[in-house]
């Protein structure tokens, strides 16, 4: 069970900050070791299958279904964890994915034909452990309402993406130097190991939220609109993700170095790193909402012209120019999570998001894959193009959605006594010059209420509910 950590609010938050929160490291760095082997699956996936087969589309089914699996089963755990809590939910489930992998990768070196890797990638996928957003959800607990929680979402972003570089240039390596299947392998031990491990913190763990003896019930993190928009922008990104995988290394193959997929996809994704640290430390003026909406804008536009690229060193440069509006697009998303969202559902939320990414990605491999088998990487790589255009379409039409409702705050007794006294009317003046509404129930009892509007459709925060500074953080403004 963790407790929120108070936060002196006139320091900038930083990630030296971050880290020194009581108990940060502690599950920190088990978690990263835990997630790391997450970049690894889809690319040991792809390159085994397609070895054993020939065939990308082959490959890439087997991957899809992995990822699908992993989508729709996400949620689920993330219910499951807030409930039940963290590690009960994550000890039996890195135990299922070793034994999963194993056998996927036994099949796939004994010659299985494609629909028998399929079955074998359901519970490879089904089983794969929700780190990231236990982690997120870690932090979340700790730092409610601290302008710290950006920054830790900036930070999660920063470890999401190092793994990205770190995991498919160690797969590739694993794959195409050691044996066809040492990434799966490698991907399922460190699962089972880190999983365990991080699973042992148990005391940052969040509360769990079971269901009370008053009938009390829990909302789901789906019931939310906000959340839903965020979904379907988060399928796009799933959906680069997966076109670069398979087109990457198809390109690769086209030129003659296969060993340079693990190098392009480490560029891509190391762009993406280097724009989370940034967001990390700018002190941005602008609203997430709108910061989300121009980073999908950058995304889009990046991801448009990938397929132009016919030479290493400009397929390098896009990548890396890819990479750098992804991380704007995901941490704001994961940012907005804790104003979208309740406590009680976060860890869901934060798994659909999850979820949603593995999901995008799982399709884009399906798609590219086919592509790439019938014209070549070229006509792969318009799958990022076709799914950010989409998703920015949507993000554009349901932007209302992402606007956070602010709660209702109710004045205390001697604050309702004193606007009684002096008039309703004069309070109610007063009131609209702050941007509030004062209702008055009864002369007799006069009871007073102050509620704040959200403004639906604008990016600046009203002035009496909340100041944004630094990376989005923000400062909450007492009204007595």
């Amino acid at each position: 069970m963790t407790s929120a950590v108070t936060t002196d609010t006139s320091a900038r938050p930083g990630y030296g900050q971050l880290l020194r929160t009581p108990g940060a490291l502690g599950f920190v760095l088990p978690g990263f070791a835990a997630r790391l082997p997450f970049g690894m699956l889809t690319i040991s996936i792809l390159l085994l299958v397609q070895h054993t087969t020939g065939s990308y589309g082959s490959a890439g089914i087997v991957a899809a279904v992995t990822g699908i699996s992993m989508a729709l089963s996400a949620p689920l755990m993330g219910i499951f964890t807030d409930r039940f809590g963290q590690s009960a939910v994550l000890v039996p489930v890195v135990l299922a994915h070793a034994a999963a992998v194993g056998g996927l990768a036994a099949l796939a070196l004994a010659g299985a034909p494609v629909w028998a890797l399929a079955l074998a990638a359901v519970p490879t996928g089904a089983s794969v452990p929700q780190v990231g957003p236990m982690v997120r959800a870690r932090w979340a607990a700790r730092l409610e309402g601290s302008p710290l929680l950006p920054t830790a979402a900036a930070f999660e972003s920063v470890t999401d993406e190092f793994t990205f570089v770190v995991g498919p240039v160690l797969a590739t390596a694993l794959c195409t130097g050691v044996h066809p299947a040492a990434g799966l392998v490698t991907e399922a031990t460190l699962t089972l190991l880190g999983g365990l491990l991080f699973a042992a913190r148990r005391a940052s763990q969040p509360t769990t939220h079971a269901p009370t003896a008053t009938g009390e019930k829990r909302a789901f993190a789906l019931s939310h609109p906000g959340l839903r928009v965020l979904i379907f922008a988060f399928l796009g990104i799933g959906a680069v993700f997966g076109g670069m995988q398979v087109s990457l290394a198809a390109f690769s193959n086209e030129i003659g170095n296969p060993g340079a997929n693990g190098l392009l996809y480490g560029v891509f994704a190391a762009g993406n790193m280097i724009a989370g640290i940034a967001m990390g430390a700018v002190a941005w003026k602008i609203g997430p909402r709108r910061r989300l909406i121009l980073g999908y804008i950058g995304l889009t536009a990046a991801a448009s012209v990938l397929w132009a690229a016919h030479s290493m060193i400009l397929l390098g440069a896009l990548g890396l120019v890819v990479g750098l509006f992804i991380a704007p697009a995901l941490i704001t998303g994961y940012t907005m999570v804790e104003q979208l969202v309740p406590a009680n559902a976060r860890t869901e939320a934060f798994t659909w998001l999850t979820g949603s990414i593995a999901f995008g990605q799982a399709l884009a491999v399906i798609l590219a894959g086919r592509l790439t088998d019938a014209h070549g990487s070229s006509y792969g790589f318009m799958v990022p193009m076709a799914a950010t255009a989409l998703a920015l379409a949507t993000l554009l039409a349901m932007r209302a959605k992402l606007a956070p409702k602010a709660p209702s705050r109710i004045v205390n007794a001697s604050a309702a006594a004193a606007a009684s006294a002096s008039g309703t009317e004069a309070a109610a003046r007063t009131a609209a010059a702050a941007g509030t509404e004062v209702t008055a129930r009864s002369e007799a009892a006069p009871r007073t209420e102050v509620r704040t509007e959200a403004a639906s459709h604008s990016d600046v925060a009203p002035r009496n509910r909340v100041n944004e500074r630094g990376m989005g953080h923000r400062v909450p403004v007492t009204v007595d």
